[in-house]
């Protein structure tokens, strides 16, 4: 890789596309670290149902795994300054970075350098938007005056009330500007076929459902309050709400396989919305890892 004209090697895709493994041959190559991308894979003792697979990386050293105690708190500005700090560490030492995940408000954050993450939470707007639906909250958010600094993502309850904070917040104040350039990276996007990724998210959650109930009902017994699992989202949510009886060990499955199907496809839906936003992504798509490997070396190659 010429240093020069790269410093960054993105791999994204959504859930159980391969990235991990793909990060650790490419790592093994150039002499590369894998920086994660995942929101949940920063808590310690929450392995299978953020499919974290340590045993992958092959003593290929990972950073931004296991950061912090179940039951805590991290978001997308956190992840700012921690991949800033670990970027700089690993290209010091003369080392490759690899990003690798599925995040993809958190690889958007560090590629184009998001200054509103740093926005502060507004608790006393929080309260008075809870229990509005989506479709009043995107009537405030559009009403709202709109930042050209700020590209919202509206897709989920919980990120509009996160553009009508930032939008609330940026009326009042100017943008800060970052004092740090992002990173000249070079991005691939896993794309898998639609049935190929939903077979394989059907067989991944089939190969770990039990287990991911033992990790939760273990979370639940140090004290994990419930309702910080439930926050956390997918498995945790769901295998939590069937825990406390809401309904039964099968529908517990057919609820978790669907909201994963769902993420998968809000996953690829907001990659698109990044090359709209101006990131360019080189798609791969169903292969071997001998031929995504390949992909890779070839754009390397014609830098």
């Amino acid at each position: 890789m010429e240093s020069k004209k790269i410093d960054l090697i993105t791999i994204l895709g959504p859930t159980a596309s391969g990235k991990t493994r793909l990060a650790v041959a490419l790592a093994q190559e150039i002499d590369g670290e894998i920086i994660s991308a995942d929101s949940r894979q920063v808590y310690r003792e929450m392995d299978i149902g953020t499919g974290k697979d340590l045993q992958e990386y092959e003593g290929v050293p990972y950073h931004l795994i296991d950061i912090l105690d179940a039951g805590q708190i991290y978001g997308v500005g956190q992840f700012q300054q921690d991949f800033n700090r670990v970027f700089k560490d690993i290209r010091e030492r003369g080392k490759t970075p690899i990003l690798c995940g599925g995040t993809g408000l958190y690889i958007q954050a560090v590629l184009q350098n998001f200054a509103h993450t740093y926005i502060p939470r507004d608790p006393a707007l929080r309260e008075t938007l809870d229990g509005k639906d989506a479709a009043e909250l995107l009537e405030i958010f559009t009403a709202l005056p709109q930042s050209k600094a700020f590209s919202a993502d509206t897709s989920t309850h919980k990120r509009l009330i996160r553009a009508i904070e930032i939008a609330k917040w940026l009326e009042g104040n100017s943008l800060l500007e970052e004092a740090n350039d992002p990173p000249k990276s070079l991005n691939f996007g896993l794309e898998p076929d639609l049935q190929s990724r939903r077979d394989k998210i059907s067989g991944r959650l089939s190969e770990r459902f039990d287990g991911i109930i033992e990790e939760v009902q273990g979370l639940l017994d140090k004290g994990i309050p419930a309702d910080m699992l439930i926050f956390y989202g997918l498995e945790y949510k769901i295998i939590t709400q069937y825990l406390l009886g809401e309904f039964s060990k099968e529908e517990c499955f057919k609820r978790l396989e669907i909201a994963i199907h769902q993420f998968a496809k809000r996953q690829m839906t907001y990659f698109r919305k990044m090359e709209k936003d101006g990131l360019e992504i080189q798609w791969i798509k169903e292969s071997s890892l001998k031929d995504r490997l390949d992909f890779i070396r070839i754009s390397l190659s014609n830098l």
